[in-house]
């Protein structure tokens, strides 16, 4: 499981805070008395992997299992709030761990049901946010801030070693020893091995304080102080030529706090290929250490990782002095009793210092063969590198026009689909509008319909009407009387018009009838 995929599971969303594990409450107990796993308790559902795991007694649970699970009558392990886990390549639902036992064999969580131990909480803790420091560094590095080169105070550059110290020595001692020379800070001592660690402020004041206290008589007993090797110091190789001391610190910095990053130069003042990192602390050296070895740590766009490798730290400023010598031994007697001198050639000395010679230059032919062996591959793998990245390259290119091709042709379906349905649209409004054009015309024709039989009918009436009123004349000219007789002694027909009305044939239209009176034959 990488760092990456693991969050944090000591902290929660909560307001007041993160919450703080307790290893010594006792786990609840679930039905029956049982202790119920807390991973499962969260985590309760049903799912197709076997769950359970965590807290020590997280039982195997059967598919589709439900329920608040993880209780297991065998393992009594202390709680764990391990359900703030989430991880991205599985999430693993809980079932009923004790009786699913009895009904399927499934297997145990990704926890494997034990408890995780403080260490590897801190680990991962400090992977999560080591992550998150990298990703805000993982930008361009073309423009750096400049290094800080005032010295640091207390850095691991001026750490004393004091040696041959007796064995009632105390902390106030070594501070009154050293006070002549500056402050003092981190004193540690081993009154059983007697010797002791000591910080002084600066460096000068420490090679100054080393210069003048090496040899120093205490309680009879002459001091041994020189420099401590930092313990917090690493070594960096497989450097390309564009790695400086700023972007060295730039990519080191997400480990732990820096006292010194510089990259190695040769006399030429071109780089090495190597640099030296200090920390102020050992655990970030540690850390730098295990990550760099586990996995690849790039500091720029060339795939060549960074190797990180303790430091091999070297005394070339005191050396190896007398006062460091056993005198006492007949090694040294031996060795001592003949000084410096030139053999003679032809000499047995001669012959065996001649294969010594021999031997070194041999080993000088092997390791520059070596080295140039190691340039070539170097060469070989470089270009390899720019040919594969090249054709990655080339092929995310065509990766992104296959997208892009398959984009378009999306569009494209999308446009033609959105014509069709235009296209529909336009002969559905088409025949709408076609049916409603036909709807008003025959709608205007059955009006002039209905408007000339009105028409008509009021033609009609209004001749019935003037032929009413003619006869209305006729009558009041002929007379009001019925069967009257003219001047000349003849009867005459008396017209009386009777009006009907035929609404079942004629509609309104008026009915005129007509009656004629006999005449009388008196």
């Amino acid at each position: 499981m990488s760092a990456a995929a693991v969050k944090k599971e000591n902290e929660t969303p909560q307001a007041n805070g993160p919450k703080k594990i307790d290893d010594n409450k006792p786990p609840p107990k679930g039905p029956g008395g049982d202790e119920v796993n807390s991973n499962n308790k969260f985590h309760g559902g049903r799912g197709p992997r076997g769950g359970g795991g965590g807290g020590g007694g997280g039982g195997p649970r059967g598919p589709g299992g439900r329920g608040p699970g993880g209780m297991d009558h065998r393992n009594k392990g202390p709680r764990r709030d391990d359900h703030r886990i989430k991880v991205e390549m599985n999430n693993s639902d809980s079932g009923l761990g004790d009786q699913n036992r009895h009904r399927s064999g499934g297997g145990p969580g990704i926890t494997s049901g034990g408890p995780m131990s403080r260490d590897e909480r801190m680990q991962r803790s400090q992977d999560d946010r080591l992550i998150d420091r990298i990703a805000t560094i993982s930008g361009p590095t073309i423009e750096l801030p400049p290094v800080d080169a005032k010295e640091k105070k207390f850095s691991g550059r001026c750490r004393l070693y004091i040696g041959n110290l007796a064995n009632d020595v105390t902390e106030e001692e070594i501070k009154q020893l050293f006070a002549p020379y500056g402050e003092t800070s981190e004193i540690f001592i081993n009154s059983e091995k007697m010797f002791a660690f000591v910080r002084v402020d600066y460096r000068s004041n420490a090679e100054k304080a080393k210069r003048e206290l090496d040899g120093f008589m205490r309680k009879g007993r002459p001091l041994k102080v020189r420099f401590a090797p930092h313990s917090a110091a690493i070594k960096v190789k497989n450097l390309n030529q564009w790695v400086t001391n700023e972007l060295l610190e730039w990519a080191f910095q997400v480990f732990g706090e820096i006292e010194r990053a510089v990259v190695i130069g040769d006399e030429r003042g071109k780089s090495t290929g190597e640099g030296i990192v200090e920390f102020a602390r050992k655990p970030g050296a540690t850390q730098a250490l295990r990550r760099c070895t586990e996995g690849c740590y790039f500091i720029t766009s060339s795939l060549r990782p960074v190797i990180v490798e303790p430091l091999d730290q070297v005394d070339d400023i005191d050396g190896y002095s007398e006062k460091s010598l056993f005198k006492k031994g007949p090694e040294f007697f031996k060795e001592r009793e003949v000084g410096p001198r030139f053999a003679n050639h032809g000499s047995f000395e001669f012959e065996y210092g001649t294969r010594w010679k021999q031997l070194h230059e041999l080993y000088k032919q092997k390791e520059e063969a070596l080295r140039r062996e190691m340039k070539m591959e170097e060469e070989k793998l470089e270009a390899q590198m720019e040919y594969a990245k090249y054709e990655h390259e080339t092929e995310l290119l065509r990766e992104q026009l296959r997208l892009r091709e398959q984009d378009k042709e999306r569009q494209k379906r999308e446009w033609e689909l959105k014509e069709r349905q235009a296209e529909e649209q336009r002969r559905s409004d088409e025949e709408m509008m076609r049916r409603q054009a036909e709807e008003m015309q025959l709608r205007i024709h059955r009006q002039e319909e209905e408007l000339r039989r009105r028409q008509q009918e009021n033609t009609l009436f209004m001749q019935a009407h003037q032929l009413n009123s003619l006869l209305d004349q006729q009558e009041q000219a002929l007379g009001s009387g019925p069967g009257g007789y003219d001047s000349a002694g003849r009867g005459h027909m008396d017209m009386q018009p009777g009006r009907d009305y035929d609404q079942g044939s004629m509609g309104n239209m008026p009915m005129v009838m007509y009656t004629f009176p006999f005449y009388s034959s008196k």
